[in-house]
């Protein structure tokens, strides 16, 4: 007998899973002094022409921290109207709002994006109906091939959450058809400034941050930030609870005319106990659907999964006369992972004995993992003359190297843990915690990766322009998971091209095209690893500024064809891994986003995606992902009194389903989750704030991609906020 035949949630390695965010390649994108604008230093520069060299470093630092921006999904200096390409920011100010203090609570603020937390310790973000497989910190790619965040990232750090969406691999090197997170840290501020808070919610939940930012010198040159929360607090689910200790530091400065040098570093300690290994199963074997209480859980009480997370980083800027500069940057990443997990999945395969609560199979596991990831960069950006016009253009390489080890701890097979488990649902204490033996080395994986790129912006016109890069990669892997060896070499070059053309000075229209290629880390019946997936990706919109513009709407159309996507077979090998097949899926779809203040006290943010998915199974592809869904953010201040802050948010999805190993289809119905704020400041540098999460109590399963659980119910927080 197979030690384990679970659902496609234990096919991802615990240790694997979670350190694939970590030891994936550390990609280049451009540093995070790529986001400087050049035109705003030049500028800066051309109005100190006259000023003393302090004056003039000054000025530079004042430009290099005050107007950076997105560089989109180019790494040109362009602004959102100008990119051809869809993208959403979450601001620090929107996720304070909403009390958004993990990534996956701010990225559900964002147009587009999927956030699917399948396990109480690991999410899947997806967008256009495919996982995000890449992510950024400060313009330098993460790429997780399993696409999966292990444990709640804080997001107390970072100054907003930008979402590129589409084809990435001009940005990042490889991708799908997805795109792109991006994590803009916050960076000092010219002048001393600091912020104290303290809050309370439901389930004990306590939590305390600061951030304090000042310049070092007198004339501004240099300045440091840092930055500090802790958490601390239970669930909603039975015998969950989980803290989480973050801790940020930055410096950056002048270093001579016209240099600019930052370095940095973070911590972060997220430990939970009582935690989901797999999540509910909903149907009996007489294919009628369960309704579990809100609180339900697989678990047990000994069960834990602790995450530790450093980076760091140092980034130089040079300005090579009033057009050019030069960047070069390093960055570090180390992860460390130790869990104890049980797992409870329908060892028959037929579905729950509906008049007995049996059926469920236990199976626990332990592991222990660690990652270092590095990454250097070096880029050349500016500006020439052609034509008679300003162009932009961009060159870069970088190369990256990333190693991680799993090791695995097996429980006494004598356990109670193994085998069939007490009618459903079963108290938290019911299976004694086993023995578990020494760890033993199981997966061994080595990273490397190559990168040149480039890409310009050719003015042709006052209306018309065109953007056209290119990137090539060279991307090897070798090491050992469990029976499987393995040593591959892949390259590939990815182009991207993008007309926009001004129909007015407020009203832009685009058209791009992006190169699809994504190495896989999934396996086929022979244990080998999927060729990469490939493809192409067209999209088409138009921009439009509003209220002088205040306002801004995206509409976008987008078509993809990803072909050899890795895609379940509901198979499993002898290790109790998922077997995947490679499969051609085709997303087409329309988008739609308004972000920015109708009035003076009036902020909006609303968005709608339509889709359509097509590959092996028709339209019913992917069936877990929602084919509409819509967001809506207000926010406003009292009209006559400023101090009085108030909003509303809410997201709405379409019904969406999936199949158990039983053979049965599970669903969830559409619903919406409605949250809202009130904020007082009660006097000049103080303010309360009350946040209520879904306001109406919607129950709802929060995810059907592996396996899913009920989200929360109405709970609340109260936070104190003091600024010096």
């Amino acid at each position: 007998m197979s030690r384990f035949r679970p659902s496609a949630a234990r096919t991802l390695p615990p240790t694997q899973s979670g350190l694939t965010f970590a030891i994936g390649l550390v990609l280049a994108g451009a540093s995070a002094m790529a986001t400087a604008a050049p035109q705003s230093a030049t500028g800066a520069a051309q109005a100190a022409a006259d000023a003393t060299t302090t004056e003039l470093d000054a000025v530079l630092v004042v430009a290099q921290r005050a107007n950076r921006v997105s560089n989109g999904a180019t790494n040109l200096d362009l602004d959102i109207k100008d990119t051809p390409q869809s993208i959403s920011v979450v601001g620090s100010e929107l996720m304070s709002q909403f009390n958004a203090n993990s990534v996956n609570e701010a990225l559900r603020l964002a147009t587009g994006v999927r956030v699917d937390e399948w396990e109480t310790n690991r999410t899947s973000y997806s967008a256009r109906g495919f996982d995000i497989l890449n992510t950024q910190i400060d313009g330098v790619g993460m790429p997780n091939s399993w696409g999966i965040a292990t444990g709640a990232m804080d997001t107390f750090g970072y100054e907003k959450v930008e979402v590129i969406r589409g084809a990435n691999g001009l940005l990042t090197g490889v991708g799908n058809a997805a795109g792109t997170i991006n994590y803009v840290r916050k960076r000092p501020t010219n002048e001393a400034q600091g912020m104290l808070g303290l809050s309370y919610g439901s389930w004990d939940t306590l939590r305390a941050e600061a951030d304090y930012s000042t310049p070092f010198t007198v004339d501004g040159t240099w300045a440091g930030r840092v930055v500090a929360a802790h958490e601390d607090g239970e669930s909603w689910l039975q015998a969950n609870e989980n803290s989480r200790t973050y801790l940020y530091g930055v410096v950056d400065g002048q270093v001579g005319e016209n240099g600019t040098l930052a370095f940095g570093y973070s911590y972060q300690r997220a430990k939970s106990d009582g935690i989901m290994w797999g999540a509910l199963v909903f149907m009996n074997s007489d294919g009628t659907q369960n309704e579990w209480p809100r609180d339900a859980t697989t678990t047990q009480d000994w069960t834990y999964w602790n995450t530790t997370e450093q980076t760091a980083f140092v980034e130089y800027t040079h300005q090579l006369g009033a057009d050019w500069q030069l960047r070069a940057s390093y960055n570090y990443r180390r992860g460390e992972g130790d869990d104890r997990m049980f797992y409870a999945y329908d060892g028959l395969a037929t579905g729950l004995d509906p008049d007995t609560g049996l059926g469920l199979v236990g199976y626990p596991w332990g592991g222990r993992d660690e990652s270092d990831a590095h990454l250097g960069a070096v880029t050349l950006d500016g500006r020439f003359e052609l034509f008679g016009r300003e162009q932009q253009a961009m060159l870069g390489a970088s190369i990256s190297r990333a190693e991680s080890n799993g090791w695995e701890l097996s429980a006494d097979f004598s356990s109670p843990a193994w085998g069939p488990l007490p009618p459903f649902p079963y108290p938290t204490d019911a299976i004694p915690e086993p023995a578990w033996s020494d760890p033993s080395l199981y997966s061994v994986l080595n990273q490397r990766l190559k990168r040149v790129f480039g890409a310009t912006r050719i003015s042709l016109t006052d209306r018309f322009n065109a953007i056209v890069g290119a990137n090539y990669a060279q991307y090897r892997r070798d090491g050992i998971s469990y029976a499987l060896t393995f040593d591959q070499t892949t390259s590939h070059t990815s182009p991207y091209a993008g007309l926009t053309f001004d129909f007015t000075d407020k009203v832009l229209g685009y058209v791009s095209y992006s190169d699809i290629y994504q190495p896989q880390d999934q396996v086929d019946a022979n244990d080998r690893y999927l060729d990469p997936s490939k493809g192409v990706n067209y999209e088409a919109g138009l921009k439009a500024e509003w209220l002088d513009q205040r306002l801004l709407t995206t509409l976008a159309v987008f078509k993809a064809d990803q072909q050899g996507l890795a895609t379940p077979t509901g198979q499993y090998n002898e290790f109790g891994q998922t077997i995947y097949a490679p499969v051609d899926v085709e997303s087409t779809g329309i988008e739609l986003e308004a972000v920015g203040r109708l009035t003076e006290n009036l902020d909006l943010v609303a968005g709608y995606t339509a889709m359509k998915l097509d590959g092996l199974n028709g339209d019913d592809t992917y069936p877990w992902v929602p084919r509409r869904s819509a967001n809506l953010v207000l926010s406003a201040r009292a009209p006559g009194y400023a101090a009085l802050s108030y909003g509303i948010g809410g997201r709405w999805q379409s019904g969406i389903s999936n199949t158990e190993s039983s053979g049965f289809k599970v669903r969830q119905d559409s619903y919406a989750v409605v949250n809202g704020f009130m904020a007082w400041d009660f006097v000049e540098n103080a303010s309360l704030r009350l946040n209520v999460n879904n306001v109406f109590n919607e129950k709802y399963i929060n995810t059907l991609r592996y396996s899913g659980y009920y989200g929360a119910p109405s709970n609340y927080t109260v936070t104190l906020n003091w600024r010096f």
